[in-house]
């Protein structure tokens, strides 16, 4: 029988045996267990894993694409007819396709949707997402305006690619915004086959963003190191940027307009490579939910609403303050860097600013999310190990993203440890930012995913007992159960399980725990949400200071950098939704 299924799909009944596009994974709920349904003729062939197929199919379309993208990214002279564009094209259309089926036709049926996974796309993550694709919609305006402007020195495929991805964003903003939660039980093939190219779309779309953002931040540091040598161009290549820079054909700053639409890009740019991060993140959810059974009655929100109410209303003071603290005063900062990092003469004051920030933040949130994995260690919630596919996706995101910042700083700590004696103080500032970066993040993650696994109600009492009663029933044995508010007390052959504490010490050492839990995390929250806003719009040092670049060569570490910068972003984000819920289930 297929793992995750529970008593919740009894009420499916016979409409679970109707002819599906897969074969069954085993008896139905609610049939006869020694007569399992036929399985429908056309599809005999299909593999008997429930996502084989679809798993096959999403690889191989996003092995593909990343093979036209990043062979595009290093060597576009090669792909003359915009292959990766077009490729792109071909699975946003059939994505489209797909998402217009199920939203006209297949959703409608009867038991489509049986059960809701309420863990999937919780209020935060769906506000943070639908802001993202706010302003991405928003960008790709600004993308038909300057390719239009643009239109005599921009390849067909690039002017049309906006006029494509816009409606591609919205209907996928709305699938994800009104069905994130479903747990699709027809057509279960069709279903896995069209959630994975829609995946393998985002995937890809965000890769094409990454390379993009690579060679413009490669083109424009290579302009500003260029403007001291102008005197000299002698090679083919410069010769040929010379004449594009100086044709009035192709000058975006003859145009007041075209200047705008280029600085909405510019500004707008990291809000879609996010979206299609957290969009692919939902997606995937849906696609293994797809055949799923939910529990109804695990997934109660009462506990949820009145939490929220009560973290609303007030009791959380020291950590708000102190996060607030934080965020005014990176803003201030982050203001300040961006104005000074252009100009030579308070450049160094710039990066004192950034670097200074940072080196207080960071060993803060080093030492909170310490205290929180020591509370953790003394609270008596029960651990959560049941099967859960949202809250498995949020740990690997939270390893998985890490990574990015985990790679920057291991990279620029060699880089500085290289440096670091002959160019002080940036070399130094550097090696205790790196070393910083990585106390915060093991530490902020092994409390994420310590309080992820926790129990929102049930102790550790509670757990022990339910778990004795289980084995004596399985053995026959008396048992007697009393429920109480705080434990259950156990009586076998006589004899009486040791008493548990008070109730009115228990409930004072929980609401302890539970107001630090509250204060650290939303301290932990604010923190997270800077660190992402500085990084997201364009505050980059990594750029602009030569400790990485002159170490590792020009183009290997703005590589790099692009390509762990983005998932540091994520990571910040991601933190800040998995730390909301921490704060609602404390």
């Amino acid at each position: 029988m297929q793992s995750g299924t529970g008593h919740s799909e009894k009420a499916l009944g016979s409409a679970e045996m109707d002819a599906s596009w897969e074969p069954t994974d085993g008896p139905q709920p609610g049939s006869d267990l020694g007569h399992a349904p036929h399985p429908d003729p056309l599809l005999i062939w299909a593999p008997t894993g429930q996502r084989l197929l679809s798993g096959l199919l999403g690889l191989n379309l996003v092995l593909f694409g990343a093979a036209l993208v990043v062979g595009n990214a290093f060597h576009p002279q090669g792909l003359r007819h915009q292959e990766p564009l077009l490729y792109l094209l071909v699975l946003m259309v059939l994505s489209m396709a797909w998402m217009l089926c199920y939203l006209f036709w297949g959703r409608r049926l009867p038991g489509a949707s049986p059960h809701k996974d309420h863990h999937a796309g919780g209020i935060t993550v769906t506000v943070v997402l639908m802001t993202f694709s706010g302003f991405s919609l928003l960008l790709h305006v600004f993308k038909m305006g300057y390719n239009i402007m643009m239109i005599d020195c921009k390849p067909a495929t690039n002017v049309i690619f906006p006029f494509i991805e816009a409606p591609f964003l919205g209907l996928q903003a709305y699938l994800i915004w009104a069905h994130s939660k479903d747990c699709i039980h027809k057509h279960k093939i069709l279903t896995r086959c069209g959630l994975i190219i829609l995946l393998a779309a985002d995937l890809l779309l965000w890769l094409n963003s990454v390379s993009d953002d690579t060679v413009h931040q490669e083109i424009e540091m290579e302009k500003e190191e260029a403007e001291g040598n102008t005197t000299e161009i002698d090679s083919p290549e410069d010769k040929l940027i010379y004449a594009f820079n100086n044709s009035t054909q192709c000058q975006c700053r003859l145009h007041p307009p075209c200047l705008m639409f280029r600085k909405g890009i510019e500004v707008l740019f990291p809000f879609n490579i996010e979206f299609y991060l957290m969009a692919g993140c939902m997606i995937y959810v849906m696609w293994k939910n797809v055949g799923r059974g939910i529990d109804p009655a695990a997934h109660s929100h009462q506990t949820q609403k009145f939490t929220l109410r009560v973290v609303y209303t007030g009791g959380i003071f020291l950590g708000l303050l102190l996060g607030l603290l934080v965020l005014v005063v990176g803003l201030t900062i982050f203001v300040l860097y961006q104005v000074w990092v252009s100009q030579e003469e308070r450049q160094l004051t710039a990066f004192l600013l950034f670097y200074g920030y940072h080196l207080v933040v960071m060993p803060l949130m080093s030492l909170c999310s310490l205290a929180g994995v020591l509370v953790h260690k003394l609270d008596r919630r029960a651990h959560e190990d049941g099967h859960n596919p949202t809250r498995s996706l949020d740990v690997m995101l939270l390893v998985v993203t890490a990574l990015g910042q985990l790679a920057l700083s291991y990279f620029s700590l060699v880089a500085a440890l290289a440096d670091g004696v002959g160019d002080p103080p940036l070399g130094a500032l550097d090696l205790s930012y790196s070393l910083l970066s990585l106390l915060e993040l093991v530490l902020q993650n092994v409390f994420i995913i310590e309080g992820l696994h926790r129990h929102p109600s049930l102790r550790k009492g509670r757990a022990r007992g339910r778990s004795l009663i289980f084995k004596k029933r399985k053995t026959s044995q008396e048992v007697t159960v009393v429920d109480g508010p705080v434990a259950h007390s156990l009586v076998d052959e006589g004899k009486a399980a040791p008493a548990p504490p008070s109730g009115e010490e228990s409930n004072s050492n929980h609401n302890i725990t539970r107001r630090v839990i509250q204060e650290i995390c939303s301290f932990l929250i604010l923190a997270n949400i800077m660190l992402w806003v500085i990084p997201a719009f364009g505050a980059h040092p990594q750029f602009k200071n030569n400790v990485g670049k002159e170490f590792y060569g020009f183009t290997a570490w703005f590589i790099l950098v692009n390509m762990g910068q983005p998932l540091c972003v994520f990571y910040r984000m991601h933190s800040v939704g998995a730390l909301m819920e921490l704060l609602i289930l404390a």
